[in-house]
């Protein structure tokens, strides 16, 4: 039988793994408990007949050294998003196949986005605290025929993209590696960055975080918002330069619902706490709780596809590595 190996902190594979997935893994084969507490070299002695790995958050990196270790492995299940923090190229080196249960994770953070549109465009911030015989209620435009601009077709981008596509909004997209026919094929029209920041009542940001894209989103980009539209960012914070956006939101212009800043959380006395028209969240809208437990149903899926010669879902393929989270 399958040598599987649960290979992960203890902590981190508490939240993400419950009773039903060892379950799970020792039906599919020979299931090694190699949780460790603070260090991989805990229990790495443990994994070393492992033909395949299921891990989260806080897997080593899993260089030549390390791969020395394991003779016979063959495959990777990552229960969480990104895989950047621990492939190397010795992994491919060697053949070994790495699935990451990101298209999971990547789901709520869409849910969170959608309904921060669906508010946004309500007019919900400014309205949420009024108190009775407050002034008059602030136009209230709706989500009918509104437009809103998805700036990267990435995991996330596409999945709210697949979200908004029951609602009467417009839907603008820049992605300079999808092209229009791929467009046509998510039902968006694809625009330059300019034209979606100028044309947008609501921008969400969900660009991959590469240096190249530092401060993707400038001063220049942040002018050109509708006066009243809201900037969402659920990505990371480096890809805004921060600065320009206080200095736009202080003018009262837009608003801006914060999941991620950088760096994170937001320095003591950052106008981020205390604008009115910021809404700042610590980066909740990834997988939370119990819903960390999806990621964990997906990679044993792909387990048991990769043992049935199936193909996966979300194979990670090393040419596209360097575009990816």
């Amino acid at each position: 039988m399958t040598s599987i190996a649960l290979f992960a902190p203890r902590d981190t594979a508490a939240t993400v793994f419950a009773p039903r997935h060892f379950e799970r893994l020792a039906a599919i084969g020979i299931l090694c408990d190699a949780r460790f507490e603070r260090q991989a070299e805990e229990t790495v002695a443990r994994v070393a007949d492992a033909d395949v790995i299921v891990s989260t958050w806080g897997m080593p990196r899993m260089d030549a050294a390390f791969l020395d270790q394991l003779p016979r492995l063959t495959g990777v299940f990552y229960a969480a998003g990104s895989v950047k923090g621990f492939v190397t190229p010795a992994v491919w080196q060697r053949g070994i196949t790495v699935s990451s249960a990101a298209l999971m994770n990547a789901l709520p953070v869409a849910e969170y986005t959608l309904a921060v549109i669906l508010l946004s465009n309500k007019r919900f911030w400014p309205v949420m605290n009024r108190t009775p015989g407050a002034v008059a209620l602030p136009e209230v435009p709706g989500n009918y025929r509104r437009t809103v601009g998805i700036i990267s077709a990435s995991m996330v981008g596409r999945a709210v993209i697949e979200l908004l596509k029951p609602t009467d909004l417009s839907v603008l997209l820049y992605d300079p590696f999808v092209d229009a026919e791929e467009a046509a094929r998510l039902g968006v029209t694809k625009v330059g960055l300019p034209e979606l920041m100028a044309a947008s009542d609501v921008v969400s940001l969900h660009a991959p975080n590469l240096p190249a894209l530092r401060h993707l989103i400038d001063a220049e980009m942040l002018a050109r918002m509708k006066d009243g539209a809201t900037f969402i960012n659920t990505a990371r914070g480096a890809l805004v330069d921060e600065e320009a956006l206080i200095a736009e939101l202080q003018r009262g212009r837009i608003w801006a619902v914060l999941d991620v800043t950088d760096p994170e959380p937001p320095v003591d006395g950052s106008p981020f706490y205390t604008l009115p028209n910021v809404i700042y969240t610590p980066h909740i809208a990834g997988s939370m709780a119990q819903e960390c437990q999806r990621m964990a149903d997906f990679a044993i899926d792909e387990l048991e596809r990769f043992l049935a010669g199936a193909p996966l879902r979300n194979a990670v393929q090393p040419e596209l590595l360097e575009r990816l989270a």
